[in-house]
């Protein structure tokens, strides 16, 4: 790593232990959604409320409503049916990873690219997360949806930093190098700081731990191995990693070698689309 990337992610570490590092909020809209979501006896008209608010997030759920990855019997073209459709969970869910996406916005064109390529590594991983989710019944595949499109919601804010820094910014290989080594941390203290639940707040800083083996098949294993399959495809495999011998793949009871598992995957990744 170059001196300078050396020096930033020291920087931007200190930062993040000052709680100096700018940590962006989360849009109005999620937190209405989740405080709908949080009222036992809300209805679908009222939730349908809330997510109708907003224009560009009501357009995005109902495109997903009509993606591959629902499957929907008929064409869904408003709010309430596509709420209804879901129902409660599955809509605030998948409402509040949508609604990230509105963060994924730059000044700078270049990083506004690198931005475009982080959230759709996120859809794909997301895609193929959901799919995998319905091999164990106690994953649900709304979460498993949330979890693929917030994994590397830690880059966020580096690239932001990166805006700020044009010597940093010019520096392809250097940013590179501090996204893979700080944005797991950020990552995690960013989903914290928005309380989401544990098993959520941790996918950002363990998804990339191949060694790491849970009590339980959880929503990391599922970032995991949906991770290493879009690299995989994508023609940008991890070094040296057994993808067979992976906990995770044992945990979510895998065979990576049949192909119509793997065909199933590799449609996956375009259902958010």
């Amino acid at each position: 790593m170059s001196s300078m990337a050396d020096e930033v992610q020291r920087d931007l570490i200190k930062a993040i232990d000052r709680d100096a590092l700018f940590l962006p909020t989360l849009p109005e809209v999620a937190m209405k959604i989740r405080l709908a979501a949080e009222d036992s006896e809300i209805t679908i008209a009222a939730l349908s409320k809330v997510i109708g608010s907003d224009t560009a997030l009501s357009a995005r759920l109902i495109k997903v409503v009509n993606s591959p990855l629902l499957r929907p019997n008929f064409e869904v073209s408003d709010v309430l049916t596509a709420v209804r459709r879901l129902g409660v969970n599955y809509s605030c869910n998948l409402a509040i990873g949508l609604v990230v996406e509105q963060m994924f916005h730059a000044k700078s064109g270049v990083v506004e690219s690198k931005m475009r390529d982080i959230w759709k590594l996120s859809l794909q991983v997301a895609g193929v997360s959901s799919v995998l989710s319905l091999r164990r019944a106690h994953l649900k595949a709304d979460k498993a949806t949330l979890a693929g499109l917030i994994h590397l919601i830690g880059v966020l804010p580096i690239l932001t930093y990166a805006e700020d820094n044009f010597e940093l910014l010019a520096d392809p290989v250097s940013l590179n190098h501090v996204i893979e080594r700080i944005h797991p941390i950020i990552g995690e203290r960013l989903l914290r700081s928005w309380d989401f639940p544990e098993a959520l707040a941790i996918v950002p800083r363990q998804f990339q731990n191949f060694t790491r083996v849970s009590t339980q098949a959880d929503y990391v294993d599922l970032v995991q191995v949906a991770t290493v399959h879009v690299h995989e495809s994508t023609g940008r495999p991890y070094p040296n990693l057994d993808v067979l011998g992976m906990p995770a793949v044992n945990q979510l009871g895998l065979n990576m070698a049949d192909g119509a598992l793997i065909n199933e995957m590799n449609e996956a990744m375009t259902l958010l689309y």
